[in-house]
């Protein structure tokens, strides 16, 4: 094969390559600009809500809002949560559930996509919550 002929292929692919990582980068800035937004007007206000019900029935859960996520943690295990982030990775980028909990000794941990985060709704949101809830309040 000519050597001439590798070299094209060769800057070729890394032409290519380049501008795929540009255009993930584009897509992973515009999606976080997107999770903030989500996290800030949808998921944040969801969570205390439920927090704050689930406390009325006896269930005491805390709501902690680190940068770029949004956690719903038991107060009796801190191995007990539910976490919102944003999984770049994905393409496209996505909302990511990440359930832990504690039976006995044995933490389980799933992770579950809930979706876009310029398409989640709050009612979606809070049907995906009150599902994963069912394990932390059946005891």
């Amino acid at each position: 094969m000519e050597i001439s002929l590798v070299r094209k292929r060769l800057t070729e692919t890394i032409e290519r390559a380049k501008r795929q990582a540009a255009e993930r980068r584009g897509r992973g800035d515009q999606a976080a600009r997107d999770f903030d937004l989500f996290l800030q007007k949808i998921a944040v206000p969801l969570f205390r809500q439920v927090a704050n019900a689930l406390k009325a029935d006896g269930y005491n859960f805390t709501v902690f809002t680190p940068t770029g996520s949004v956690r719903l943690m038991s107060d009796r295990a801190t191995e007990d949560y539910i976490e919102l982030t944003l999984d770049t990775a994905d393409n496209p980028p996505r909302v990511v559930g990440q359930i832990s909990r504690t039976r006995g000794r044995r933490v389980i941990d799933a992770e579950r996509p809930v979706g876009a985060p310029t398409e989640i709704t709050e009612e979606q949101l809070l049907d995906f919550l009150l599902k994963e809830l069912e394990a932390f309040v059946e005891r």
